[in-house]
């Protein structure tokens, strides 16, 4: 199931924002002219009450979330107290409903995976900065936190969080430090914002955090994901894996300096569907128009069980053309009209093999 929404499509944090872009609807526009969004594999997001989103956030800071929605503007004290505002973290027109709509997506999706099984692609969640009582990082509410909470109150016993965003999910390891249902997985460029998940940051037990360097590659992801992902998800024997598929780690995103293929997120997709009879995939960081409408695209064709063609059609040339971006330059002919990358292997570094061995003895020694 595809889980989308109408708020998404023309909302922008500010023109100069690295999300003045369109993401989600550009995701769902590529699929439909891909013959991928049938009726019956599509769900509109509902909204989040606010009484379902004090199940993490704090009462006062979901009341101040909207209170600067319908003022459009905050109060000295405010901002500092939380983060509303802020050069990252603006104040725009659909600031409380665009987030709420995006956690009610990952609350459908958990009551959708807990009742039927199966998948659920909510590529307008994985907002995992967000603290209880602040934003943070572009993130105003958890989604992620707030959807495996509901599934555990749904019945699920264990939890996989494994998030492959270029930056560290601070705020969903925080929200579950020492939990014994949750096992939060990241692997995330090293020495980039916000500056945590060092590999030495367990949470209590319940992280497994992988800094990687520069130039990360798809070969070394493929290490990562059959090494060290895969053995810590399979040994949790979860009921649900919940994948934040951020997009900012492919190589031509402007806020990170990996350099994967989005053939990395669709293998993590296709590797870890297998080992749970349920699954959510979120969206997440992404920051080029193009890569990121490609790259979800991708995931939803890989989740849902789609085979590429070798020419796309031509309304989904015509989405991948009519992308704009404040940034200067155009993409690559391959962005226009591809949505598969070409592989970008390379060698396996010394430090990656070293680090995944150090992640690999911890699991061994904990079971």
């Amino acid at each position: 199931m595809f889980i989308g929404s109408e708020i998404y499509r023309g909302s922008r944090y500010g023109a100069l924002h690295p999300l003045s872009i369109e993401r989600v609807p550009a995701v769902i526009d590529l699929c439909r002219a891909m013959g991928w969004l049938p009726a019956r594999e599509w769900r509109d997001s509902p909204r989040a009450k606010p009484a379902a989103l004090t199940d993490f956030h704090a009462p006062d800071y979901v009341a101040a979330l909207q209170a600067a929605e319908a003022a459009g503007a905050v109060s000295d004290q405010t901002r500092d107290r939380h983060g509303l505002g802020t050069l990252s973290n603006p104040i725009f027109p659909e600031m409380y409903r665009r987030p709420a709509t995006a956690v009610g997506g990952g609350l459908l999706a958990a009551e959708i995976v807990a009742a039927e099984g199966g998948a659920v692609f909510n590529p307008g969640g994985g907002t995992h900065h967000a603290l209880a009582d602040r934003a943070s990082g572009f993130c105003f509410l958890n989604e992620p936190v707030l959807t495996i909470r509901h599934l555990l109150r749904l019945g699920m016993r264990r939890v996989a969080y494994v998030d492959i965003d270029a930056h560290h999910g601070d705020g969903v390891e925080i929200a579950f430090d020492g939990s014994e249902q949750v096992r939060v997985i990241s692997v995330h460029e090293a020495r980039r914002w916000p500056f945590t998940g060092a590999l030495e940051d367990r949470a209590g037990g319940a992280a497994f955090n992988l800094p990687v360097p520069r130039e990360f590659n798809d070969s070394e992801f493929a290490h990562v994901l059959q090494e060290m992902i895969l053995p810590a998800v399979a040994e949790f024997r979860p009921d649900a894996i919940f994948l934040q598929c951020g997009a900012d780690a492919v190589l031509e995103d402007p806020l990170a300096r990996l350099a994967l293929s989005n053939n990395a997120h669709a293998s993590a997709v296709r590797e870890l569907r297998a080992l749970a009879p349920r699954m959510i995939v979120s969206g997440g960081g992404g920051y080029n128009p193009w890569t990121v409408a490609r790259c979800w695209s991708l995931v939803w064709a890989t989740l849902s069980g789609r085979e590429m063609p070798e020419h796309l059609p031509a309304g989904a040339l015509g989405v991948l053309g009519r992308q704009v971006w404040a940034r200067r330059g155009r993409p690559s002919e391959a962005l226009l009209t591809t949505l598969r990358d070409a592989p970008r292997e390379g060698q396996v570094r010394d430090e990656i093999r070293s680090s995944v061995a150090a992640l690999r003895a911890r699991l061994r020694a904990e079971v």
